[in-house]
């Protein structure tokens, strides 16, 4: 009996191999050149303060540049951006988003106020150490391991060796707990050694989001990161959050005491010897989140709630859509509650923002930006637009807004927020009953390549379309050519101009890298090789309710469906619990209790064997052999049940069928 029950290694943020793409760009056109130069134009350059306040406490700069695992792979090189060092943009990026990423580019060890620095430019987040009476309080130890244990080194070279006292966890994002085994171990967080904090739900969040549609995500977030993309003025220059995404070893050490879970909007704690209150910040930038007020210092950190950037409000990798009314609402609950006893506001991506009234303006202007796309997009909903028309039509915040440099389109977009707030309000559907079945893909393209006169002559008009800049004309043309016709290669070829145009135009960084991506996906193919987020760390962490929803995620229901119904019990000895699972009619349920008396069948096991088995370490087989499991009743049953699992492939098609 071959079973496999391998979940596959996916990741929200698609923490890529070391793969890097080939370069095979084209220059910028002449209407590209024309829109750079109209954008540069439109926005105060002159305005150096964000270059002032991004160097400002800088005790160690990143010099090396480059950090490696243990087997010598390269897991960040901020080496590899240098050729940002030029203040004049060059014509293939958008001079804001060029302006964005030089400021990304200033990487070191800073102090932020007395008791409090950053590590900055060491990985796509910041990580935060707070000086506490004995010890360390470090705050979102980045992605990866070694990316979290270099930053770690770069403040004991410079400021001291005081230990690691707690770790505190602001959200349930993986950039901002995926290094913790590189700042601390699990056996001092096992002793109690370590205190390790987070925002109530932070667990659930943290795994379903890497797992349930983790696979998907992590292709998507290719495209969104452009960690694969080569690093140059025509390739990948950053994300407007950060740089990218390091590729290193992702961990997670599960919280030892959640905040948040009174329901009280703030909670108090005394960690080592500091005072820190918690302002509970959910539904925000992540389902589980908070920030934190120190009073001792005066100092905000707002997590990931206020940055140097419109930030998403439906990330385009794909996730849960967030709630920008709620946002707004709990940034003007910091203007209340922090602003006037501030003298810092501090971030887990960017740099600090100093001074009373400049932290109050900051809160202020961003609660009014996700309260101006909350209310306008349901103003426009209730007038009959469509998400496409608002997006049209809400293309920019009002002036007194969008002048502010961090509420620029860097990482969230006008058009692609406006998008989500519909989304989360009216659903996928936009009234027309038109659309409200329509062709696939694939079937419609070919209908409309016929009905346009058939490939030869759509590519020769969609030319003359991208001969005149109408990139987004060319591109909504082009994809249907490629759906009818996956061989065209000159359907391929235009559209990936268009892209690239689109791409070098654009302000988001997040835009930018997908257009780029697809374009080096049709001209390339679909390159090989990715690891994610669901490592050993993150599967340990599954209470076993997730993974039996897991499972149910991966079983085809068609094909189950045929297989017949049965009814299993897992019975854990470590931890004691039972878990009994039913397929039937294609659906697999389960629930946790008592061993049913009806079962098909009954495995006895461990958590630790399930683990094992999952990671790959041994097989189902071996662990029937050396009595690892047991299994009592119709073997066929499990069987059955593995036969019918489908296993998610890392990469699929996305701008080609």
């Amino acid at each position: 009996m071959k079973i496999s029950l391998s979940i596959l290694s996916v990741s929200a943020l698609a923490l890529c191999s070391s793969v890097t793409l080939a370069q095979d760009s084209g220059p910028a056109s002449v209407s590209t050149e024309a829109v750079q130069q109209a954008f540069g134009a439109k926005l105060d350059f002159s305005d150096k303060t964000d270059f002032e306040d991004a160097r400002k406490g800088l005790i160690a700069q990143f010099t090396d540049g480059v950090i490696r695992d243990a087997a010598g792979k390269v897991v960040w090189d901020m080496k590899s951006y240098a050729f940002e060092n030029s203040e004049k943009a060059p014509s293939t990026v958008n001079p804001s988003l060029w302006r964005q990423e030089r400021l990304n580019n200033i990487a070191g060890l800073f102090k932020v106020t007395d008791g409090i620095y950053q590590v900055r430019g060491l990985d796509l987040s910041n990580m935060t150490i707070i000086e506490g009476k004995s010890g360390l309080i470090v705050v979102d130890p980045l992605v990866s391991m070694e990316t979290a244990s270099a930053a770690m080194a770069l403040y004991r070279k410079n400021v001291g060796q005081r230990p690691v006292k707690a770790v505190i966890y602001s959200h349930s994002h993986v950039d901002h707990y995926g290094g913790v085994k590189g700042v601390v171990t699990e056996a001092d967080v096992a002793t109690g050694k370590v205190k390790v904090y987070a925002p109530h739900g932070f667990l659930e969040h943290a795994v379903s989001e890497n797992v349930y549609a983790g696979t998907a995500m992590s292709r998507r977030a290719q495209y969104m990161y452009g960690a694969l993309l080569p690093k140059s003025p025509s390739g990948q220059v950053g994300a407007g959050l950060g740089k990218t995404t390091s590729r290193g070893t992702v961990g997670l050490i599960a919280p030892t005491d959640l905040i948040g879970q009174s329901g009280q909007p703030t909670e108090q704690l005394n960690i080592d010897g500091l005072q820190i209150e918690f302002q509970l910040t959910p539904g925000t930038e992540a389902p589980a989140e908070m920030n934190m007020y120190i009073p001792a210092y005066r100092a905000l950190g707002a997590a990931e709630n206020a940055t140097h950037t419109l930030h998403n409000i439906l990330t385009i990798r794909g996730a849960q859509v967030r709630d920008p009314s709620v946002w707004s609402s709990y940034l003007d609950d910091a203007v209340v509650r922090y602003g006037s006893k501030t003298d810092v506001l501090f971030a887990q991506h960017h740099w600090p923002t100093w001074g009373t009234a400049k932290v109050s303006a900051m809160l202020a202007d961003q609660r009014d930006m996700y309260r101006y796309i909350n209310d306008q997009t349901l103003r426009l909903i209730n007038l009959g637009y469509t998400p496409l028309e608002i997006a049209d039509e809400l293309k920019t915040l009002p002036p007194a807004l969008a002048k502010k440099w961090y509420n620029r389109d860097y990482y969230g977009s006008m058009s692609h927020n406006v998008r989500a707030v519909y989304q989360r309000y009216m659903g996928f559907y936009d009234g027309n009953p038109a659309n409200l079945n329509p062709l696939p893909p694939v079937e419609a393209a070919s209908k409309y390549v016929k009905f346009m006169g058939g490939e030869d002559r759509v590519i020769a008009q969609a030319r003359q379309s991208y001969e005149q800049g109408d990139y987004r004309w060319v591109a909504e043309v082009m994809k249907h050519v490629v759906f009818a016709n996956p061989q065209s290669a000159a359907g391929k070829a235009l559209l990936a101009q268009a892209l690239e145009q689109m791409g070098y135009q654009t302000e988001n960084g997040t835009w930018r890298n997908a257009m780029l991506m697809g374009a080096y996906e049709l001209r390339k193919g679909v390159p090989k090789g990715a690891a994610g987020t669901a490592t050993p760390d993150t599967i340990k962490a599954m209470p076993l309710d997730m993974y039996f929803d897991y499972l149910g995620i991966r079983l085809n229901g068609p094909k189950a469906a045929q297989s017949g119904d049965f009814k299993l019990n897992w019975v854990f000895s470590n931890p004691a619990e039972t878990h009994v699972v039913t397929v039937r009619a294609g659906a697999l349920t389960h629930r946790k209790g008592d061993a049913a008396p009806d079962a098909t069948a009954t495995l006895a096991l461990t958590r630790a064997t399930l683990d094992a088995i999952t990671l790959g370490q041994t097989t189902f087989d071996k662990a029937m052999s050396d009595g690892s499991i047991r299994i009592s009743g119709d073997r066929s049953a499990v069987t059955k049940l593995f036969a019918d699992l489908d296993d998610f492939p890392i990469f699929f098609n996305i701008v080609t069928p």
